[in-house]
């Protein structure tokens, strides 16, 4: 018996010719690579579906056994065995009980490996579909498809068509582009609230800070509007300003992204003062006299914007005229509300000014998201070092006027 090696061209194919004792390759087309674990050559990588095309033990029989009617290919003991139906003009070709009464001059060719068995069985449904007899085979090296060598090049061009067809299916989902570079400006103005903190004290101490700055529904409607401000930087103790360190610098971090540093900042101060405005207007017509401090009203209006934003922005990051389905929707505004349930409505919290922060950052962040979508992040710095200017100068002129009222 002598084996010699040819490389299809046109494939990529590494090929083994086995003959029989003259030297004469077999009928019924040249015998094909396939692999057995104890006697593998690994061919290099490049077969038509990316994997190797590898060589071992003959599975085409010996001359002697020709004459045999009842011999055909040896398949060892470690096959998972599917077979199609015979291919056309093929009596007697076997069923898938029976794959192993093949011809006895006919070889066999292996198409993979491939490491999936997902993927060869899907290669094997291609297969059955055009009535081609295969069998599915386990080895070391992955899992192989044999067919019969008259049948390789219809086989082998139908698997290579399929790949094409379904190289990119499914399709990958498209990430959302941030518009902004992340940076260290949410994690210092969120910090800047816990060494503020240091200054004011817990609010069981009193103080003239909590006098003048704590938003009372009354007084925020009436003769002190900029108590919506001021009460965004108060804190009942430490567990409180730290929740909201914490908290606050993860959401306004993502907002960034989004906004830019300075415009997340405005947004986030201009959704709480409003979140804490229309807190007052639901208890003062409630006729209930309340009071409420703490940066938890922005926080969850920086949970707002981040949902409206996504809602809005996010659509730029889908293939043009490609339409949403119905969750993709209503995910972020669903995901938006889960957390407020999740993180704002414990006894001790101010549900009212959490929900309010979060619809006013919902609906700051719509607007927002209308005028930017379609554009591109503007290039300019000192845009948004002019915005967060301005966020800035809202809470230290709130504080000036708190601290001056007679």
């Amino acid at each position: 018996m002598t084996v010699s090696e040819h490389n299809d061209v046109g494939t990529g194919t590494s090929r083994v010719e086995i003959g029989g004792q003259d030297g004469a390759p077999r009928p019924g087309g040249t015998p094909p690579p396939f692999e057995a674990g104890h006697a593998a050559a690994a061919r290099p990588a490049g077969g038509p579906r990316g994997g190797r095309w590898i060589t071992g033990t003959t599975l085409a029989p010996e001359p002697s056994s020709v004459s045999e009617p009842s011999s055909g290919p040896e398949l060892s003991s470690d096959l998972a065995l599917f077979s199609g139906p015979a291919s056309p003009g093929t009596p007697g070709a076997p069923g898938p009980s029976d794959p192993s009464e093949v011809e006895p001059t006919l070889g066999v060719t292996a198409l993979g490996p491939v490491h999936s068995e997902r993927k060869v069985r899907d290669w094997a449904l291609v297969l059955q579909s055009s009535e081609l007899w295969h069998v599915i085979r386990y080895t070391q090296a992955g899992w192989v498809l044999l067919v019969r060598d008259a049948d390789y090049p219809v086989a082998s061009s139908s698997i290579d068509r399929y790949e094409s067809e379904n190289r990119d299916w499914p399709p990958r989902p498209v990430r959302e582009r941030p518009r902004h570079a992340a940076s260290i400006v949410p994690a210092l103005v969120f910090s800047a609230l816990a060494l503020f903190f240091m200054v004011t004290g817990p609010a069981a101490a009193g103080g003239v800070w909590f006098q003048r700055g704590t938003s009372v529904a009354d007084l925020v409607l009436h003769a002190e509007p900029w108590r919506a401000v001021t009460a965004l930087t108060l804190h009942a103790d430490s567990g409180h300003v730290m929740g909201n360190v914490i908290s606050g610098t993860i959401f306004a971090s993502a907002v960034e992204r989004r906004l830019g540093a300075g415009g997340s900042g405005l947004a986030i101060v201009a959704s709480g003062a409003a979140g804490n405005l229309a807190n007052a207007l639901w208890h003062h017509g409630m006729g209930h006299g309340h009071a409420s401090i703490g940066a938890s009203t922005a926080v969850f209006g920086a949970v707002g914007l981040l949902a409206a934003t996504q809602l809005i922005l996010d659509r730029s990051a889908h293939e043009p005229g490609q339409r949403r389905g119905l969750l993709q929707i209503i995910a972020p505004l669903v995901g938006g509300l889960a957390l407020l349930g999740a993180l704002g409505s414990s006894p001790r919290s101010d549900l009212g000014a959490h929900l309010f922060g979060f619809i006013a950052g919902a609906g700051i962040g719509l607007g927002s998201s209308f005028a930017l979508r379609g554009k591109a992040a503007s290039p300019r710095w000192w845009i948004q070092v002019i915005l967060g200017a301005i966020a800035a100068a809202i809470v230290l002129v709130s504080w000036q006027l708190a601290l001056l009222r007679r």
